[in-house]
């Protein structure tokens, strides 16, 4: 099963990109455009799984949790917004109700991790130079940011993809992992799982990718950020991933 999934749910479609697995440096070289979090870069194996093509929009939301787009923006095929990573978990939970019957057997939809997420940025196994965004070394190819957006979100897809056929993985929004915040990449787990503190999650969450808003060094895609899990924003929203469970 390498093919793109499509899925459609109450009448909105939407599409899973697969991603081959493989190993890849996460984080970044010791260099000046780098922060103190994005380092020890370190050698991560990412299993095989499928991400959004585009971000959650705010069709989707609203199609699967029948109500009105939370986002400051309404537009459908912007970004969904105002959506805290509690939020998410819940519809995510719908989601996997919804499509029981739908999605191949065995996969579940989730959140992505920080190294998936990063993973998939970078272009995955197809990833031939260490592009600073997801596609380019240059953001107004693959991004809206706050030189280019006129402080709102965009519709998704209308910058170039990155080489796996991905929109919108640097700047326009924000997206919630699954992981818990670290201030470094010491003990990371090496298997491209989520790093989760236990037996008590931490006190805030990572989303990734830049926005709307951020300026270009922020939408890198080694860039890391994090809130709580109840915060919401206008300028953060998510992207699924469908794996084994």
């Amino acid at each position: 099963m390498t093919d793109p999934h499509k899925e459609i749910v109450n009448g909105c479609e939407f599409r899973m990109i697969y991603v081959e697995g493989g190993a890849f440096e996460m984080g970044s070289p010791d260099n000046g455009e780098a922060y103190f979090d994005e380092r020890p870069r370190h050698q991560v194996m990412v299993p095989d799984f499928y991400i959004g093509k585009y971000p959650v929009t705010q069709a989707l939301w609203t199609a699967i949790m029948d109500g009105d787009s939370p986002s400051a923006f309404k537009e459908e095929n912007c970004p969904v917004g105002q959506v805290s990573w509690d939020d998410v978990h819940q519809f995510i939970k719908t989601l996997n109700e919804l499509t029981n019957g739908t999605r191949p057997a065995g996969y579940l939809y989730r959140l992505p991790t920080e190294a998936e997420w990063e993973y998939a940025a970078r272009g995955g196994k197809y990833c031939v130079e260490d592009y600073k965004f997801a596609g380019s070394d240059r953001i107004k190819d693959v991004g809206w940011f706050n030189e280019n957006s006129g402080s709102e979100t965009k519709p998704v897809g209308q910058k170039r993809p990155n080489q796996l056929g991905i929109f919108d993985m640097s700047g326009n929004m924000w997206e919630w992992c699954e992981d818990d915040w670290h201030s470094n990449y010491n003990e990371a787990p090496g298997d491209g799982s989520a790093w989760i503190d236990r037996p008590d999650r931490g006190l805030s969450r990572v989303n990734r990718g830049g926005s709307w808003s951020a300026p270009t060094r922020y939408c890198r895609v080694a860039l890391r950020n994090h809130n709580a899990p109840d915060f919401r924003s206008n300028n953060i929203g998510f992207r699924l991933v469908l794996s084994r469970r």
